[in-house]
């Protein structure tokens, strides 16, 4: 892993917060605005430090079983590094909203996952404590999210946990500004995500380090 590597993902995270905005803004701002004797940032520093800690969790286990499969097999680690590459590609696509390339990935993980995940929501309402708005937070942290998952899917390469886990610090990081910002700063920040040269310029960068590890990924399968 570089400092490429986990600024990609910081600009993925920002890129795609104006996805967070709708999945995840209603949620905030329902905290905050529920905050009485509680200060309202704090509340919405934890539940976004919740939700992180989990994004951190999922990609240090799903790193732990990407480096156990690539230390059986070297193919399979160039393939596990070409599926990062693609799905960078489809990121990128779905950032400039070219297609829904990632409503798939989505509805399976909420199949699979969100719908058992959810049934916890009924130990955390109301969020009336500081502990609860944080563990609020860990427990969204598993919505299905295209982008969520296909950052998770990046982590595949990652050589250790810890790795895996700085990758989905810095993606959980890049959400961050978005989701705390409130009143006026947030619709500024949110016209500026999705200004269509913001979205076109985030897009490409992504498209192009997944066209990168692609072809390092094949280089390496052909040789």
């Amino acid at each position: 892993m570089n400092d490429v590597s986990l600024l990609s993902a910081l600009i993925m995270g920002l890129a795609g917060s104006g996805h967070c905005l709708v999945m995840c803004g209603g949620i905030a701002s329902s905290l905050q605005l529920a905050s009485k004797q509680r200060s309202a940032i704090v509340v919405s520093l934890l539940y976004n430090i919740g939700r992180i800690v989990s994004y951190a969790l999922a990609g240090s286990l799903v790193a732990l079983l990407g480096a156990s499969l690539a230390k059986q097999n070297t193919s399979v680690a160039n393939a596990l590094q070409l599926m990062s590459g693609i799905f960078m590609i489809l990121v990128g696509i779905y950032v400039m909203r070219l297609a829904s390339t990632l409503k798939w990935l989505e509805s399976a993980a909420k199949s699979l996952i969100w719908q058992h995940v959810v049934k916890l929501n009924k130990h955390l309402v109301p969020v009336n404590t500081k502990k609860k708005a944080f563990f609020y937070g860990a427990l969204w942290g598993w919505l299905p999210c295209g982008l969520v998952y296909s950052a998770l899917t990046w982590t595949l390469q990652a050589k250790s946990p810890f790795e895996g886990a700085l990758i989905m610090l810095a993606f959980g990081a890049g959400t961050m500004p978005a989701l705390i910002a409130v009143g006026q700063s947030a619709q500024l920040l949110q016209k500026f995500i999705n200004h269509l040269v913001t979205r076109i310029v985030m897009g490409n960068l992504l498209i192009w380090y997944g066209v990168y590890l692609i072809i390092i990924a094949t280089d390496k399968l052909v040789h």
